[in-house]
């Protein structure tokens, strides 16, 4: 079966469930146990369902990348005499590299250009693009978030107070009117990962080494920054949107253990329109369960499926994306985020780079490689997130 035919799927197994609630809710609106363990069964297969679009929509976007052309064109130019540049983004370079990590002589003798101060070597630019575009796919924050590169810390201007326009009578004074600025500075935070490899592995030539140190890094810094994102502390780390020096709490909800469909209509609107045109939703997988069942005053409900490929799901009308760092609901847990997530900046450090450790593990008849990238991510305007706070009790 297709994704096409699993989301096709999904929507009429959601219209099937939205009918056996609207039929089966008793006086009070609540289902009986046994049409609750009906309704329960349907929820799971409908995740199933979720899970399964999610895992084909990830395998296209690996085959797409792998697809894509490794060479470039035959061109009937006549060759440059210039000589080649020698940088990160040459052939000369990413062999040396290859060579590199795999304890071989270098053949080119190029990589004393990008020697990194840490005693290791800045990653080939195609090797870099690879786990940038890995970590936008594997983190959902990378992909919402406005993303720059850095070469120190950056302060960035905000303005915390505007000039006031007054009516003024002809001949009469001007009234004077002072704008204020605030400050926020964007740091980088070091993110390590060190991976193992037997000698006897990198040996064999059949082995893709470059590909699997690159796909491991891609998934424990998207696991480790993708957490940050959402709660890091901002203490050797980055600074979460769901935390105190996050978004802005647009609504305390009414309950410590339940949201309420009122509640997130009211949310929506918490955020100035000017942020709302480009608005999303993000929660946790089991907030989504909860929300979806609720309607709207029109009795229409909530959470609408996706039925196009590479399309989240939606929440009146706007997108939604999920986490697994976001908290769940929980007595004064922040809990769903909405707003503009192009006011949460990602600053990485230009350069990651890459150490080959020979002795460390040679007992063991290994070779250590330790990955390293600076990154940061903070909020720079509170009030274009907005944030749902559970009642603290």
């Amino acid at each position: 079966m297709n994704i096409i035919e699993l989301r096709e799927k999904r929507a009429k197994l959601w219209k099937t469930m939205e009918g056996f609630l609207d039929t089966h809710r008793d006086g009070k609106g609540v289902l009986s146990a046994e049409d609750d363990a009906t309704y329960t069964s349907m929820e799971n297969d409908l995740n199933a369902l979720s899970n399964e679009i999610k895992r084909l929509e990830r395998k296209d976007a690996i085959e797409a990348e792998l697809n894509k052309a490794v060479s470039q064109p035959i061109k009937e130019t006549p060759e440059s005499n210039k000589p080649e540049k020698h940088c990160r983004a040459s052939a000369e370079y990413k062999e040396d590299f290859g060579c590199h990590l795999r304890g071989k002589a270098l053949l080119h003798n190029v990589l004393s250009e990008s020697t990194d101060a840490d005693g290791g070597y800045l990653v080939p630019e195609e090797f870099e693009n690879h786990i940038v575009d890995g970590l936008t796919e594997a983190n959902v924050i990378r992909k919402i978030a406005k993303t720059i590169k850095t070469n120190n810390d950056r302060k960035i201007p905000v303005a915390v107070g505007h000039s006031v326009a007054n009516w003024t009578a002809e001949n009469a004074a001007f009234t004077e009117s002072n704008p204020t600025f605030g400050q926020k500075e964007i740091d980088a935070y070091k993110l390590t990962d060190l991976v193992r490899i037997s000698v006897e592995l990198l040996q064999d030539s059949a082995f893709d080494l470059e590909e699997y140190i690159a796909n491991e890094f891609i998934r424990a810094f998207g696991i480790a920054e993708e957490q940050a994102f959402c709660v890091g502390t901002g203490s050797g780390q980055p600074t979460g949107i769901f935390t105190a020096n996050g978004g802005s709490v647009g609504v305390t909800a009414a309950a410590a253990n339940a949201v309420t469909a009122d509640e997130l209509i009211t949310l929506v609107y918490s955020l100035k329109s000017p942020y709302r045109r480009n608005a999303r939703f993000l929660m946790n997988d089991s907030t989504v369960a909860a929300v979806r069942k609720l309607k709207d005053g029109n009795g229409a409900y909530l959470w609408q499926p996706s039925v196009q490929s590479g399309q989240p799901d939606k929440l009146l009308g706007y997108e939604l994306y999920t986490s697994p760092y976001v908290p769940t609901v929980a007595a004064g847990a922040l809990t769903v985020a909405f707003g503009d997530f192009q006011n949460y900046w990602i600053a990485d450090r230009a350069g990651r780079t890459v150490q080959r450790l020979n002795e460390l593990y040679a007992t063991n008849g290994q070779i250590g490689y330790v990955a390293t990238e600076r990154v940061d991510g903070k909020v720079i305007l509170p009030e274009g997130i907005q944030l749902l706070k559970m009642k603290a009790s």
